[in-house]
C-alpha cells in the first residue's frame, strides 16, 4: 500500500495503519484458529463433561419425577431453573448493550467487542429457553403451547420473544461474519478441508464490492436497530410473567425497568469476564486494551447507579405501606431469616460495582474483572431472591402444609442441571471461537481506515 491512513481511534494520538501492520493484526485475531493448545483442550473436555452430566441429570428427573429434585413442590415449584432462567434472559441482552446501542451511538470501542457480545447472547438465550424446558412438568406437551397458545398469556409473549430476538441475533452474528470467513478461507491453508470448505460455503460468494458491503452495511444497521426493542422486550415480558402472577411480592409495576437496568449490569460485568479470559488466553492485549477495561469500569458504574434506583423504588413503596403479605416478605429480607443473604446481594451486586470502579486503579484489568465476578454471583442470587422468597409467600396459603414444603434448598440435580447450562454456554462461545474469529478482523481495520474498507480488500 502506497499511502498511511491517519487515524484518531479512541487516543488523541494521531497514526498510520498500513498494510503491513494489517498484516500483523489479520495474523494475531487468526492465530487462535490455526491450532488448540493442551489447556484449550483440557478446558473442551470439562465443558463437555459437565454439560453430559446435566443431561443425565436431566434424565433422572423426568424418568423418576420431580420429587427427585426432594424441595420442589406445591409452594417452591420453580427453584433455581427459573432463576437461571432470568440470569440467562438478563446476560442474554450483551448484544443489545455492548453490540447494538454502542454500534448505533458511534462509540467506536466497541469494534472488538461486538462479536464477542454476540456469540454471549446467543448462547444465554439458547439456555434461557432450555432452562424453561427444563422447569416444565411435561416437556413433551410443548408442542400444546405452540400449537393452542393463546396471545392473552404472556408465557406466550415470552416465547414469541425469546424465538425472535435468537433469530435477529443470530442473523446479526451471521452477516458480519461473512466477510471473516473469506479471510479464514483465504490466509489459513493449514486447517482440514472440510473447514476451508465450511467457510467457502457459508460466505455465499462474497466477493467484497462496493455493492455487497453497502447491502452488508444496510442489513447490519436495520437488525441492530430491531435487536435493542427485541432484548429490552424478553425482560420487559418475564417481569410481566411475574408482575401478572397473584403474589403480592411481585405485584410490581417497576417489574420491568427493574430487570432491564439489572440486566444491562450483568451484561456490563460478563463482557468484562469474557474480555478479560480472550484477552489473556489468546494473547490479544492490543487489541482488548485496558482501554476497553476503562470503558466497561464507568459503564459499570452508571449501570449499578441506575439500577440501584429501581432497586430502591421497587423496595421502598412497599416498605413504606407494610401491608398484608408484603409484611411478611419484606421483614424476612430486611431483618429475617434471609436478611444476610438480601444485603449480600445488595452490597457486592449494587454498591461494589458503584463505588469501586470510580477509581482509575480499579478500572484496570485485573481488579475490574474480579469486581465482575462479585457482580455476576451476586445477579444470580439476586434474581434467586425475586423467585424463592415469593414463592414460600402464596397468596391463599394452604392450610396444615408439611414443614418440608415451607423451606427449598436446590437438590443435586437440580443444581448439576444449572451447572450444565452455564456450560452449554461457555462451549459455544468456546468452540465458536475455536472456528471463527472471535475479534472481527475488518470491523477493527474499518475502525482503523475510517470506513475505507477497499484500500485493503479484507482479503
Amino acid at each position: 500500500m502506497s499511502e498511511d491512513i491517519n487515524i484518531t481511534e479512541s487516543t488523541n494520538k494521531h497514526e498510520t495503519f498500513t498494510q503491513e501492520e494489517y498484516m500483523v493484526m489479520k495474523n494475531d485475531l487468526l492465530r487462535p484458529i490455526e491450532k488448540i493448545g493442551k489447556a484449550g483442550k483440557i478446558w473442551i473436555a470439562f465443558l463437555i463433561t459437565v454439560f453430559l452430566a446435566g443431561i443425565f441429570a436431566y434424565y433422572i428427573q423426568e424418568t423418576r419425577g420431580k420429587y427427585t429434585t426432594i424441595s420442589l413442590r406445591d409452594y417452591t415449584m420453580w427453584g433455581i431453573y427459573i432463576s437461571n432462567f432470568l440470569f440467562m434472559v438478563a446476560i442474554g441482552l450483551v448484544g443489545v448493550l455492548m453490540s447494538a446501542i454502542l454500534k448505533l451511538t458511534h462509540f467506536e470501542w466497541y469494534r472488538p467487542l461486538s462479536r464477542i457480545a454476540e456469540v454471549i447472547a446467543i448462547g444465554a438465550i439458547m439456555f434461557a429457553g432450555i432452562s424453561i424446558v427444563v422447569a416444565m412438568g411435561r416437556p413433551d406437551r410443548l408442542y400444546n403451547l405452540l400449537l393452542h397458545g393463546r396471545i392473552q398469556s404472556p408465557i406466550v409473549w415470552d416465547v414469541i420473544g425469546i424465538s425472535t430476538d435468537l433469530a435477529a441475533s443470530l442473523i446479526l452474528l451471521f452477516i458480519p461474519l461473512i466477510p471473516s470467513l473469506i479471510t479464514c478461507r483465504n490466509n489459513l491453508k493449514n486447517l482440514p478441508k472440510w473447514q476451508l470448505k465450511m467457510y467457502n460455503f457459508l460466505s455465499f460468494g462474497w466477493q467484497g464490492t462496493p455493492e455487497q458491503w453497502k447491502i452488508l452495511k444496510k442489513t447490519m444497521r436495520i437488525l441492530t436497530i430491531l435487536l435493542i426493542p427485541l432484548g429490552i422486550l424478553i425482560c420487559t415480558i418475564t417481569a410481566w410473567l411475574f408482575a401478572t402472577t397473584l403474589r403480592p411480592e411481585w405485584d410490581s409495576t417497576n417489574f420491568g425497568a427493574y430487570f432491564v437496568s439489572n440486566a444491562f449490569l450483568l451484561s456490563v460485568a460478563v463482557m468484562t469476564l469474557s474480555t478479560f479470559i480472550f484477552r489473556n488466553a489468546y494473547n490479544l492485549e492490543k487489541y482488548l486494551t485496558e482501554l476497553h477495561f476503562d470503558k466497561l469500569g464507568k459503564a459499570m458504574v452508571l449501570m449499578a447507579l441506575i439500577h440501584g434506583y429501581f432497586n430502591i423504588n421497587e423496595y421502598l413503596i412497599p416498605a413504606y405501606k407494610m401491608s398484608g403479605l408484603h409484611q411478611n416478605h419484606l421483614l424476612n429480607l430486611f431483618v429475617g431469616k434471609d436478611a444476610l443473604f438480601y444485603w449480600s446481594v445488595v452490597i457486592f451486586g449494587i454498591i461494589v460495582p458503584f463505588l469501586l470502579p470510580l477509581f482509575p486503579k480499579l478500572r484496570k484489568p485485573i481488579p475490574l474483572t474480579i469486581i465482575s465476578v462479585i457482580v455476576l454471583i451476586a445477579g444470580w442470587f439476586r434474581l434467586y431472591l425475586v423467585v424463592i422468597p415469593g414463592l414460600l409467600q402464596p397468596y391463599l396459603p394452604i392450610q396444615d402444609v408439611p414443614e418440608s414444603w415451607t423451606h427449598y434448598f436446590p437438590s443435586l440435580v437440580e443444581m448439576t442441571i444449572v451447572a450444565a447450562t452455564f456450560a452449554g454456554v461457555l462451549l459455544i462461545v468456546t468452540l465458536f471461537s475455536r472456528f471463527f474469529p472471535i475479534v472481527s478482523v475488518w470491523e477493527v481495520a474499518e475502525g482503523q481506515l475510517e470506513g475505507k474498507e477497499e484500500i485493503i480488500n479484507y482479503k
